[in-house]
């Protein structure tokens, strides 16, 4: 795909969300399928000053991985990619599958050894990127696969993406920047608060953000974004939920996820659809019970659920947490090799309340800040 918008968006990202700066380190990860985008970021790389490193992946080895790696080979931590991790300023990843369901027969088990062999990357990763050390970005380059699971053509899907991207094409960094304006005002008026408490069809949460900062999340990492998060206090988690949507992880897709918690813990899960790899990964480590992330999507260009996290958690009007690692800089202090988002739709009748006031119905956020 050779597209005028992907130069654009590549601009974007290396002057506005990771400001690369003369002489800084990048990493360049993505499928070889993104070619046209790889090449795009690379030039924009280039005439920021930065040092471009691309560290291209090939369709069908991750499969091949899983299928005829040893234990000892699945717990491998390849040291050059550690050395990155650990060294360089900026990473930029670009999400492309050719076959998003190539993983989809593979052995959990097999999976879970591989995460928690790359736990001490996902440890160095989000401490740096808490301490400001690294910048970061992650963006999606359409590809047909995307398309059909979002159940568009790939025209239709180009346009979604760079119109939650962008939705100002003229000047998408004003944009983002009025965004980041207006949700700050809930961040900081959520600063001193201490209970949640998630209310909607199947869900009936309580949750304390008691001494945890809510990030503002506009385009400085995540392409496209739209949310406001926060790590919550990890034994405070109660109650029960039933996310709206499939729960994807590792291009595995899971149905109808239920889960109970208790003093912050999954006491019990069950989903109506590939529920054993649900309860392997729950299982992972001690950290992977536990949420790690509680968000708002505030995306309002984003109204379906496209099966790409990237975009599904941003959906305005709903909600997601995330079982596993927290990010620090929101004083989650869990740990785990996983990260998992799971969404929930609020649009018809959900509710969020905050010490005793709502702060949150039907998708719109209801205090005049």
């Amino acid at each position: 795909m050779k597209d005028e918008r992907l130069n654009r968006l590549a601009g974007m990202i290396v002057n506005y969300s990771t400001e690369v700066k003369p002489k800084e380190k990048v990493l360049l990860r993505g499928s070889a399928i993104a070619q046209p985008f790889l090449l795009a970021l690379y030039q924009e790389v280039l005439k920021a000053g930065g040092y471009p490193l691309l560290m291209p992946s090939v369709p069908g080895a991750a499969e091949l991985f899983y299928k005829l790696g040893n234990d000892d080979q699945l717990s491998y931590l390849p040291e050059p990619l550690k050395l990155v991790m650990e060294t360089y300023d900026v990473m930029i990843n670009i999400i492309a599958d050719d076959n998003t369901k190539a993983l989809s027969n593979v052995d959990p088990t097999r999976m879970v050894l591989a995460s928690r062999a790359n736990e001490p990357i996902t440890r160095i990763f989000m401490d740096r990127s808490a301490s400001g050390a690294l910048k970061w970005s992650v963006a999606l380059f359409p590809t047909q696969a995307h398309a059909q699971d979002a159940e568009m053509s790939l025209t239709e899907y180009e346009d979604f993406v760079f119109n939650a991207c962008m939705p100002d094409p003229v000047d998408p960094v004003g944009y983002w920047r009025r965004i980041h304006k207006q949700q700050q005002k809930i961040c900081d008026w959520l600063l001193d608060k201490e209970n949640v408490h998630l209310k909607g069809t199947d869900i009936d949460l309580t949750l304390s953000i008691k001494g945890r900062k809510f990030v503002n999340c506009a385009c400085e990492k995540n392409v496209p974004d739209g949310e406001i998060f926060t790590g919550p206090v990890e034994n405070s988690v109660n109650g029960t939920v039933c996310f709206s949507y499939p729960a994807i992880y590792a291009g595995r897709e899971v149905e109808g996820v239920r889960l109970w918690f208790e003093n912050g813990r999954v006491i019990k899960a069950t989903a109506t659809k590939n529920e054993d790899f649900l309860l392997k990964t729950l299982d992972t480590d001690e950290g992977s019970r536990f949420v790690g992330e509680f968000a708002i999507g505030t995306n309002e260009g984003i109204t379906q659920f496209t099966r790409e996290i990237l975009f599904d958690e941003k959906i305005g009007g709903s909600f997601h947490l995330a079982l596993g690692s927290g990010y620090p800089e929101t004083g989650s202090v869990n740990r785990s090799a996983i990260h998992w988002d799971m969404i929930c739709d609020l649009r018809s009748g959900g509710e969020i309340w905050v010490d005793e006031t709502l702060l949150y119905k039907n998708g719109k956020f209801v205090l005049d800040l």
